[in-house]
């Protein structure tokens, strides 16, 4: 096996030869082979343990293993113990999906702070397997059955061409001792399921089914190519535009398919959408239809899509929605205060200018502190400078053919409850600058 690695490295990963790495270490036979080869490679590496006290004392044993076997190999370790039921608690979900979070949160973190070039783990081929067969029961595109990646940013799986059969021969070929995790032997989790039910039953049924099934991800990921590409040439013609976390389609791009519905969803598989019949059917829904998952709203606006990232609409509400923002006259003499739209500048001017879409030119003297920053309410008011009489923010904003997320993003500025400004938009004409103006206050947002 040692010379199949070294000339796996050699052809895929001849850039870790040369670099700082940290090998991700349980104790188990796949990591400690793994640490094993890189030494005999002479490898600049250390080790990474992750205790996540989940086997009393079990896991403790673990980790004065990996201590000792650093000791063995004269490579540096680093142990970091988890309380991962607590984690996975207070953020509502598995304890395997917390303990994979905060071991690839740790390793990150590792790697960037002590100038790790690259992070190895020790996933194999029984490994990748495993992977497709969980993807493919539990429902998945096209993405989700071209197996583990080689190589994902800084992480690097250089045993992923190899069986565990081979591993464990090679372990015990060359007296390499490991621990072995209980848990593994439970059929509690799918995972297990599959390693001990299922994939024994394949390897029956067809003894090369690893090599098989090498060539199956081979073709898979030469369409994954093609699928990809044919995907970023229609997003270039459908995406209207990107601000903010919001991103705007053109319907119409969608309809000119033949197969609307697998376009959404290769554009919109990473939203959390589980019903594509639904999303298939904004396309002729009436506008202000939506539909949400836990990250993303997805909402019809006369001609176009709209992508709402729920964490950014979340933050935008929750900066001031209900505490809006009082601006004294002392902090506009000062000239400048931050808002979530970014900074107000106030400066007095000798000479007025023509309004521009984020700067105004108002009569200083009509202002009556404090002034207030607040989103637009239901009922808001204000005279378009420039025209006769008043007019509703919310008839104002409609005409102006603004997208739900931009009407929901639209700020005021006040005096006395007098809008003196849609922010970005248009002034009040009660506060522009006349004849009869003796101090000139503009008003810019940066």
């Amino acid at each position: 096996m040692l010379v199949s690695f070294k000339n796996h490295i050699n052809t895929k990963f001849p850039f870790l030869k040369d670099t700082r790495l940290v090998i991700a270490i349980s104790g188990g036979i796949d990591s400690v082979v793994l640490a094993h080869l890189c030494h005999k490679l002479n490898f600049n590496f250390a080790l990474a343990h992750c205790n996540f006290n989940l086997r009393g004392k079990e896991s403790d044993a673990d980790e004065a293993f990996v201590l000792d076997l650093g000791e063995q190999l004269d490579v540096e370790v680093f142990i970091q113990n988890f309380d991962t039921e607590v984690y996975a608690e207070e953020n509502k979900c598995s304890i395997q999906m917390a303990a994979r979070e905060l071991r690839y949160d740790w390793f990150s973190e590792l790697a960037q702070q002590l100038n790790f070039d690259y992070i190895l783990t020790a996933h194999h081929a029984d490994d990748n397997l495993e992977t497709f067969l969980i993807n493919f029961t539990r429902g998945t595109g096209l993405n989700g059955l071209t197996g583990i990646p080689e190589l994902n940013g800084n992480i690097a799986r250089p045993l992923l061409p190899f069986s565990r059969e081979t591993i464990e021969a090679y372990a015990k070929s060359e007296n390499i001792a490991w621990r072995e995790d209980s848990s593994n032997s439970s059929r509690k989790y799918l995972r297990n399921k599959l390693r001990h039910d299922v994939i024994p039953i394949l390897k029956e049924i067809n003894p090369n089914v690893l090599d098989s099934f090498q060539n199956t991800l081979s073709n898979l990921k030469e369409t994954e190519t093609i699928v990809s590409q044919t995907i970023d040439d229609f997003l270039n013609r459908a995406i209207v535009k990107k601000e903010g976390g919001t991103v705007t389609y053109y319907i119409s791009e969608f309809k000119n398919q033949n197969n609307p519905k697998a376009f959404l969803y290769e554009v919109f598989k990473n939203c959390g959408f589980t019903e594509w019949n639904d999303v298939e059917g904004l396309l002729e829904a009436e506008t202000g239809k939506y539909i949400a998952s836990g990250t993303h709203k997805l909402t019809k606006h006369r001609e176009f899509l709209i992508l709402t990232d729920c964490h950014s609409e979340l933050v935008s509400e929750s900066i001031s929605l209900n505490q809006p923002i009082k601006i004294s006259e002392v902090e506009v003499q000062k000239s400048q205060v931050k808002t979530p739209l970014g900074v107000l500048f106030f400066d007095e001017a000798e000479a007025l200018r023509d309004n521009a879409q984020n700067t105004i030119y108002v009569d200083l003297e009509k202002l009556k502190y404090p002034l207030e920053f607040r989103l637009w309410q239901t009922g808001d008011v204000f005279h378009p400078i420039g025209m006769r009489g008043k007019k509703k923010v919310s008839k104002y904003l409609k005409d102006e053919k603004l997208t739900p997320s931009e009407k929901d993003n639209t700020w005021v500025l006040t005096s006395e409850d007098k809008i003196v400004w849609v922010v970005g938009r248009r002034a009040d004409d009660r506060f522009k600058v006349s004849g009869r103006t003796n101090q000139i206050l503009k008003i810019e947002l940066k």
